[in-house]
């Protein structure tokens, strides 16, 4: 009976936390172009090879903090970076917590056992090694929680204008404001 009881009790740690899965396609041709960033946890400077390759950004969040694993499948020579809470392509080291290349043409972009915490947004960045390289690739990432797909990426001039028109609306209220109290 014990042994039952131990038995019942490891299979449900065992099972208690089920590993999550997420796979998204995506094409690089035609995407904009950035000055990639050089391999590195973080990395540390940007490519003199890669200084106008096109990528695609996977905007995307997880459940639980923990390690996660990120393949990046293509038939050209791919390169994977992970960005948390901003990706910005005008600065590609900024909030850069890894960036990694493959074995070689035709190979995959790994990264793994990266350590994300849930609350945050973090943005996948695929791309090509060289400013030739692009193309149809797989992104399939893998962890110990939820992970949630989605979300449109603003551009930094998306930023600009939106502070902008909440402060012209704030400047039109406090000037209503302030016509009403001379009245």
């Amino acid at each position: 009976m014990k042994f039952l009881q131990v038995a019942a009790a490891v299979a449900v740690a065992f099972f208690a936390v089920p590993a999550a899965a997420v796979v998204v396609a995506g094409d690089t041709t035609g995407g904009p172009t950035f000055n990639r960033p050089l391999s590195g946890r973080p990395p540390t400077g940007l490519s003199a090879v890669g200084t106008a390759v096109r990528y695609m950004v996977t905007p995307f969040t997880v459940s639980t903090s923990g390690n996660y694993d990120f393949l990046n499948s293509s038939v050209h020579d791919s390169y994977l970076g992970i960005h948390a809470n901003l990706f910005n392509p005008a600065n590609a080291l900024q909030n850069a917590l890894a960036y990694d290349d493959d074995a070689g043409p035709g190979s995959d972009s790994q990264v793994l056992a990266l350590g994300l915490l849930s609350g945050t947004s973090y943005f996948a960045v695929s791309s090509g090694f060289g400013n030739t390289d692009f193309g149809a690739f797989t992104l399939t990432i893998t962890g110990p929680g939820t992970i949630t797909v989605g979300g449109a990426v603003p551009e930094p001039a998306s930023w600009a204008m939106l502070i902008a028109g909440f402060g012209l609306t704030g400047a039109a209220l406090r000037r209503r404001r302030m016509a009403t109290v001379s009245a």
